[in-house]
């Protein structure tokens, strides 16, 4: 299949300079004519649009420098090669047209041979930047494309992940879902506050989300008899529950050391994990952290993990009404949470039950 004629328009005032460009160029480019500036202007946004623009430089009304900065401005004609074409042959008009930003300048009398070659470097010229920038914009789409892939994949192998820990205490339902939830709404509250503003970012809010997840992921490595007890567990039998923070993040960083390169929701993940059954008041477990030592993304998942394990059915308890356990968590404020957190918590506690209705573990029963 043949190759498309490019077009080429002529923007010249005078109709003997006009009949010499189109006689030389016609039998090889359609030649579209304008013979004003304003012509010139509609022609070239008009279909076919131009792949080249031969431009006189003296034109009553509006000149060729004025015709040009109306092409550089606008997107569509932007990008189309301009040669001023003029009977001024001094070396200003030359530069001044060049630094506007013109592909070439030619001056007249023309020479046919001579704008053959310039006419056809121009258009050469054009169609490999049009191709860059078609591969360019392929080349884009496609790292988009593999970037939300693999985004999907790793969001896909987190729940995964989630799940297999989730399987070994069936009774937690769509816990995950849920609490994910929750320390989403918590986030995306405090993100004004001038305590949690500066790591609380909307990147890091979604990083943070898609950790909590992983927050009983060392749950797997807890025996079943301890795990799934329908009554209280013995000191001895705490004690081992309690190791599966520390089991969690240390199978977090042992997968960091397998990677070239820090994953970043891995670093919240591993926090999430291992603290977030730490308590403000120092009372909590594994290192007894306080305050604001206790990293945030664990305070907010552990008053997510405390709510919802409140209002849901356990093996060892009956859920709590939503009014019952919203006063629980708010008698907690500064023993075992986050003041800040709880009264966060207290403001949008209507998106709680949302999310603890939608999520419910009677959800597709």
């Amino acid at each position: 299949m043949n190759e498309p004629l490019s077009t080429i328009l002529i923007v010249d005032d005078a109709p003997e300079n006009l009949a010499v460009l189109n006689e030389l160029l016609q039998p090889i480019y359609r030649v579209r004519i304008a013979t004003s500036g304003e012509q010139a202007l509609r022609l070239a946004v008009t279909t076919p649009e131009p792949d080249l623009i031969m431009l006189d430089v003296m034109m009553p009304g509006m000149d060729g420098y004025e015709v040009f900065t109306h092409l550089h401005a606008d997107l569509r004609t932007r990008d189309i090669p301009v040669i001023f074409v003029t009977a001024m042959n001094s070396t200003e008009a030359e530069m001044r047209g060049l630094e506007a930003g013109a592909m070439d300048y030619i001056t007249k009398p023309i020479v046919p041979l001579i704008v053959l070659a310039r006419v056809r470097t121009q258009l050469e010229l054009k169609k490999a930047r049009d191709w860059l920038r078609n591969q360019n914009d392929f080349l884009e789409a496609e790292v988009a494309r593999r970037m939300g892939e693999n985004l999907l994949i790793q969001d896909v192998s987190i729940l995964a992940l989630a799940h297999l820990a989730e399987t070994r205490d069936p009774e937690t339902g769509n816990h995950l879902r849920r609490t994910q939830g929750y320390v989403h709404a918590l986030a995306d509250h405090l993100k004004n506050h001038p305590r949690f503003s500066a790591l609380l970012t909307t990147a890091n809010i979604e990083l943070l989300a898609k950790s909590a997840p992983l927050h009983d992921i060392g749950k797997v490595g807890i025996p079943d008899y301890i795990l799934l007890k329908p009554g209280k567990l013995t000191p001895e039998e705490w004690e081992i529950m309690k190791t599966h923070a520390q089991l969690g993040s240390t199978a977090i960083e042992l997968a960091e050391r397998e990677i070239t390169k820090p994953v970043e929701f891995l670093v919240l993940a591993k926090e999430i994990a291992h603290w977030h059954h730490e308590r403000w008041d120092g009372s909590g477990y594994p290192d007894g952290l306080a305050g604001d030592d206790i990293p945030v993304s664990a305070r907010l998942m552990a008053l997510a993990d405390v709510f919802d394990a409140l209002i849901n059915r356990r093996v060892y308890k009956e859920p709590l009404s939503f009014s019952e356990a919203k006063d629980i968590i708010a008698a907690e404020t500064g023993r075992q949470f986050d003041p800040d957190v709880v009264e966060a918590f207290l403001a949008i506690f209507d998106i709680f039950e949302i999310i603890a209705t939608r999520y419910s573990d009677t959800e597709g029963q």
